[in-house]
């Protein structure tokens, strides 16, 4: 099984993402979690962003799953839909992990959470583990890329 991670901090301008330090958060990802790699785009909703999504997907294999960090993930499901239909990757290995308003530590427990989950469905005869605390209730809105919040989103589904 691999696990690959991707995370994007809409071009550095978002104030959700003015707590985390992206210089150093792929290699802390890469050491402390079990995954195969962590890279980090600007602006993965963007068209350098889609080709590099659309690569990691086209090169992923039925024991892949990949993990984006990044803005609300129903506006993932919603900005990444055609490029999931396109590479015929199934929804549920793709893993969108909302990493907004809060630091590296919070963006590392919120993936944690989002890695034992799958291995704890990969591996069901291992002894499951406690998921990481992540801070309940809302999370303001990224104004990103214009995105509408995930409230807003599901009333128009």
């Amino acid at each position: 099984m691999k696990i690959k991670v991707l995370l994007c901090n809409c071009k550095g301008l978002c104030d959700s993402f003015k707590q985390n330090d992206f210089n150093s958060l792929p290699f802390q990802v890469e050491s402390d979690l079990d995954v195969q790699y962590s890279i980090l785009h600007p602006q993965l909703c963007g068209q350098g962003g889609n080709a590099v999504l659309i690569d990691v997907l086209k090169n992923a294999d039925s024991e892949t799953y990949v993990l984006c960090g990044a803005c609300a993930p129903a506006a993932q499901k919603k900005l990444f839909k055609k490029i999931l239909r396109t590479t015929g990757v199934s929804a549920e290995r793709f893993v969108p992990v909302d990493i907004r308003m809060t630091d590296n530590d919070g963006v590392m427990a919120r993936l944690r959470e989002k890695v034992e989950e799958i291995l704890r469905k990969a591996r069901p005869n291992k002894a499951e583990t406690a998921p990481a605390e992540v801070p309940d209730g809302e999370l303001p809105s990224c104004t990103c890329s214009g995105l509408v919040r995930e409230e807003e989103e599901q009333r128009v589904s």
